[in-house]
């Protein structure tokens, strides 16, 4: 009896054993998953397929082979640290030593003759400039002329065959436009940065004699001045020139000049050289609610004229300071930035009609347009 039960004991072990075995080969979960490798996960890209949503690699293909390089190279006379001592004057003469000061900004070829837009800022007294273009290719530019009041110049390269910018409808951007900025900053080679238009028509920033500008979040550091601003379909908005900062780095806040303010530059300078504008000879002064309550007025648009130049314009016109400016030639004054656009539009030695108000009483003054001076430097 006792060798059936050992017999029976082993049968039931063996059993147990094979009923295991085949609970695992039936059942493969209960074995470590195999780890994948690169050679069971890597799936190619198609090269053909279009750009993902919200991708704006057409726009700045479109636009960045027109965004140049600009060097310029400007001599500076340094004085010698002996050369105020009279001794070493009275041996030696006066040693000056001549030193070369190089600057980078960006432009943009705006014309298939050459002409390139960039600000005033970054060609100024410039005893050379350089343009190097996206392809590698240099030439030597011809400065054509500049516009100090506006931080605009023009210049200009011989080459054939120049990628050129379409210009775009600035009148039709919208706060809230989604914008791509192109330039070089810090000379580290031809960069895209994307924001949205900020605001527009911003000026009282102090920062140009006209302002009208476009403002943007897309970076903007040194080296970008003279860039392009484009939209989404790589039509030109504007022309980068300033930002806001207190360490000198992009802080979101950059200004860029419209392209209509630019276009009508450009037009000018090539045309005469130089830029001319009207000017009537006053000094205005924005109208404050404090101003306001004190001249009795019950309006705060206008400009109110706090100086007026002797024989200039608005002198023999009659024009008297304390005189508020309410319109030019029938286009309301809203503020003395409106007023200096608007005078600045007029032809000189035209006639103009402005309508002021004086002791509560409206009157219309016509006066010959005179030629605005050279912007002071």
């Amino acid at each position: 009896m006792r060798r059936l039960w050992l017999l029976f004991a082993q049968t039931v072990t063996i059993a147990l054993a094979l009923y295991f075995v085949y609970t695992a080969v039936q059942r493969p979960s209960v074995l470590p998953k195999p780890v994948p490798t690169a050679a069971h996960t890597a799936i190619l890209a198609d090269a053909s397929a279009p750009p993902s949503p919200g991708s704006y690699r057409a726009a700045a293909s479109r636009a960045m082979p027109a965004v140049v390089n600009i060097l310029t190279t400007k001599a500076v006379r340094k004085r010698h640290p002996l050369s105020r001592d009279p001794f070493f004057k009275r041996f030696f003469g006066d040693r000056d030593e001549d030193d070369d000061q190089n600057s980078l900004g960006s432009g943009v070829i705006v014309s298939p003759q050459g002409y390139i837009l960039t600000n005033y800022h970054v060609v100024e007294a410039a005893d050379e400039i350089q343009v190097v273009l996206p392809d590698g290719r240099k030439a030597a530019a011809k400065m054509v002329g500049t516009d100090p009041e506006t931080d605009l110049a023009v210049v200009r390269i011989e080459m054939e065959k120049l990628p050129v910018v379409a210009l775009g409808q600035v009148e039709q951007a919208k706060v809230g436009d989604v914008v791509l900025a192109i330039g070089n900053p810090f000379g580290v080679g031809q960069t895209v940065t994307m924001g949205i238009i900020s605001a527009l028509g911003r000026n009282n920033l102090h920062i140009n004699h006209f302002e009208n500008f476009i403002q943007t979040d897309a970076a903007i550091n040194f080296g970008n001045s003279g860039g392009a601003l484009i939209d989404t379909q790589g039509n030109l908005l504007g022309i980068n020139s300033a930002i806001y900062s207190q360490t000198g780095g992009s802080v979101g806040i950059g200004f860029a000049i419209p392209v209509s303010t630019a276009r009508s530059v450009l037009d000018a300078i090539i045309k005469d050289g130089h830029v001319v504008r009207g000017w009537i000879g006053v000094e205005s002064q924005e109208i404050t609610p404090e101003l306001a309550h004190s001249f009795g007025l019950d309006r705060d648009s206008g400009a109110i004229i706090a100086g007026v130049v002797r024989n200039g314009p608005a002198d023999k016109a009659g024009m008297k300071p304390g005189d508020i400016l309410l319109s030019v030639d029938g286009k309301p004054v809203k503020d003395t930035n409106e007023m200096l656009n608007l005078i600045a539009q007029l032809s000189p030695g035209g006639q103009s009609t402005m309508r002021i108000l004086r002791k509560s009483r409206e009157s219309d003054l016509q006066l010959t347009v005179g030629k605005r001076p050279p912007a002071k430097k």
